[in-house]
């Protein structure tokens, strides 16, 4: 099920289903079996060896986890797809499989903190060079490529800030130079962006956030070639970061609703950006889908939605962020997003916990920052709730209440 004339809301639904509903059943089964048995050794040994179809054990391969794959596969257009216990050994992997010492890596600044980490302390521990450029500066990238480059990894819409790559150009510059491309599509899902498409090499996601859409779900994918999936899945198959089928059933489902989830999702984040763009006591909104974004061009050529995700500062930096929060009833305050649940944060404690004050604010990360995961509540109760909370987080004379009655002068990170 390929999809050429099926839309991609009926391919979240169908996809990858058709071959694995035993006795009649509608639902994919979770198979818990960590092994699988053969009565003929021949036909153990072939499937073994990888020359037909089937399960040996299950931190190689296993029947619900395929579900998953084949479906994310299609969503993404890629000839293969491989899956993970979180969306950073996706991440992890998919690097290290296609690196070696002396290897070359150019990367941006505007990475989600973990990816920031492995490319700051833990590539470098193996020979690995990495260089991180600037995520605005596309001339700066392609100059990096110029030098030499083995990878380029990518991500668009980044984390916090909601930054966006032209994908088709800096992939093109790299292959000129014989290097692979990887896309981390996690914000974008494949509803609204698909990487291959715009001559990525390998489309990463973290499958816990929109995928899973419901918060009770870790893994990761990885989708592209069969030559370059199967080489990041024979790493995966000897470092063991397995997706447990219970989890892939989990994801399985909420993708069921994929499609649904991510237009309310794209429709009410708009409203609610246009919104906090007019509200006296926002500083600055970051969401692709706003003319007034500095990558809107970009974003509306390879994008056919813009995200649920919508970032904004607030007058009185980090205070008034403590203050904010837990007025806000219609918000999780938690360390996730993509859920249907609204979820709301600081990069301080969310995306970028890993960095330093200093690290955060040479990335363009200011403490006033908040990042605001859309849920799919009604979109006017959200923006309700938001002016609510920015209205009662008790501002006066530019400062910020402090909960002694003080006053905090507006001092924070812009």
């Amino acid at each position: 099920m390929d999809g050429e004339r099926l839309g991609i809301g009926t391919l979240a639904v169908w996809a990858g289903e058709d071959e694995i509903l035993p006795h009649g059943a509608t639902q994919v089964p979770v198979v818990h079996s960590v092994s699988f048995g053969y009565a003929d050794v021949d036909e153990w040994a072939e499937v073994a060896l990888g020359h037909r179809q089937g399960h040996i054990y299950s931190r190689n391969s296993n029947p619900t986890v395929d579900v998953l794959e084949e479906k994310v596969r299609v969503l993404e257009g890629a000839d293969a797809c491989t899956s993970f216990s979180t969306g950073m050994a996706a991440i992890t992997a998919s690097v290290l499989a296609l690196t070696s010492s002396g290897s070359r890596v150019v990367s941006i600044t505007d990475t989600y903190g973990g990816t920031s980490k492995l490319f700051l302390e833990i590539l470098p521990r193996f020979g690995i060079e990495v260089v991180l450029c600037e995520t605005a500066d596309h001339h700066a990238i392609e100059r990096e490529i110029d030098r030499g480059a083995d990878l380029v990894y990518l991500e668009s819409p980044t984390n916090p800030t909601l930054k966006i790559l032209d994908i088709a150009r800096l992939s093109a510059s790299a292959h000129s130079h014989g290097a692979k491309v990887i896309v981390d599509n996690t914000f974008a899902t494949p509803i609204n962006q698909n990487p291959l498409s715009l001559g990525a090499d390998l489309v990463i996601h973290s499958a816990t956030k929109y995928l899973s859409g419901h918060g009770d779900a870790l893994g990761g994918v990885v989708c592209g070639s069969r030559a370059l999936v199967d080489e990041i899945f024979r790493f995966r198959e000897i470092t063991g970061a397995s997706l447990h089928p219970e989890s892939a059933y989990l994801i399985i489902r909420g993708m069921k609703t994929l499609q649904l989830r991510v237009a309310r999702q794209n429709a009410s984040a708009m409203k609610i950006a246009r919104f906090l763009e007019d509200h006296e006591e926002v500083e600055q909104v970051f969401y692709p889908g706003l003319s007034t974004h500095p990558n809107h061009n970009i974003a509306a050529i390879q994008m056919r939605g813009f995200g649920g995700m919508v970032t904004f500062s607030v007058v009185g930096g980090f205070e008034r962020v403590r203050t904010l929060l837990p007025r806000l009833r219609l918000a999780h305050r938690a360390a996730n997003l993509g859920s249907v649940e609204t979820l709301v944060g600081p990069p301080r404690t969310t995306s970028h916990v890993e960095l330093s004050a200093d690290q955060r604010r040479s990335l363009g990360i200011s403490e006033g920052l908040i990042r605001y995961s859309v849920g799919i509540e009604d979109p006017e109760d959200l923006i309700a709730d938001l002016q609510g909370a920015l209205r009662d987080s008790g501002v006066r004379d530019r400062g910020v209440s402090l909960s002694d009655g003080s006053v905090a002068p507006n001092a924070g990170e812009r």
